[in-house]
């Protein structure tokens, strides 16, 4: 949850070159990110696989007209739309993109290689076709900011009293990594997204990092069976109401022009 999704800097900087707002080197860039190399599979007219500006000329080609994320979940298919085969390959890999104005989907593999600290990271995005059909449970930017807010606070209070959110060597060293990475670049979206879905990735980024220091800590002080099923209970809602948010913070420049 912490750390920003593959299909998020897809969609983003997808969106932004759809617009016009960055140029394709600009955001093929933004896209790969730290990996070594994204390659698109399975594309239409393709016969192999193809590097990402080829690929994202051609699903505009195809009438592409707008990129949206999943996050999906064990019983929680948020964003998805079907068909059951695309969905359950995006349900292992734990996200997907999928196209506005084009009955496709792209699905990451990831490929790592190499020792620990100097790992090569390649990425095939597997493109299947996808059911034109509103995606499930996907909240409004307004929904999304005030369930967020709502369910920090909640499980803030729970986790406090059960002593599974206090500080500590783990703990300490997610915040550091999570402010370094903001402090690299604030612009955890691309051109063309409204502020407040800037606001409400960010929010979701650090609910992300309460649920991420938590799980980290193990049980914390949640020493008895009662406890421990009080916090798993506290961080389920929280953890499905930020991949919400961030679902709705990807999607809104699409949601915003329908």
């Amino acid at each position: 949850m912490l750390s920003e999704p593959r299909s998020g800097r897809l969609a983003a900087w997808g969106n932004a070159l759809l617009a016009g707002l960055v140029s394709p080197d600009d955001a093929v860039l933004a896209i790969v990110g730290e990996d070594a190399v994204h390659r698109v599979e399975g594309l239409p007219g393709e016969s192999g696989p193809v590097g990402l500006t080829l690929a994202l000329g051609r699903l505009r080609s195809l009438g592409a007209s707008g990129l949206r994320v999943a996050l999906p979940a064990p019983g929680h298919p948020l964003g998805l739309s079907g068909p059951p085969e695309f969905n359950a390959r995006a349900l292992e890999a734990e996200e997907a993109v999928i196209c506005d104005g084009a009955a496709l989907g792209l699905v990451p593999e990831v490929y790592e290689a190499g020792p620990e600290g100097d790992v090569h990271v390649e990425v095939v995005w597997h493109c299947l076709g996808v059911r034109e059909a509103p995606p499930a449970d996907v909240p409004s930017l307004g929904e999304a900011e005030r369930e967020l807010a709502e369910a920090l606070r909640d499980a803030t209070e729970v986790l406090s009293r059960l002593d599974v959110a206090a500080s500590g060597p783990v703990a300490e060293a997610a915040i550091h990594a999570y402010r370094a990475r903001a402090e690299r670049g604030r612009e955890v979206l691309a051109p063309g997204y409204p502020p407040r879905a800037v606001r409400v990735l960010e929010l979701a980024q650090r609910v992300g990092l309460l649920i991420s220091v938590a799980y980290e800590r193990g049980h914390g002080g949640a020493v008895s069976a009662s406890e421990m099923v009080a916090r798993a209970s506290a961080l389920r809602p929280v953890e499905r109401t930020a991949r919400r948010a961030q679902v709705a913070a990807y999607n809104s420049v699409v949601e915003g022009r329908e």
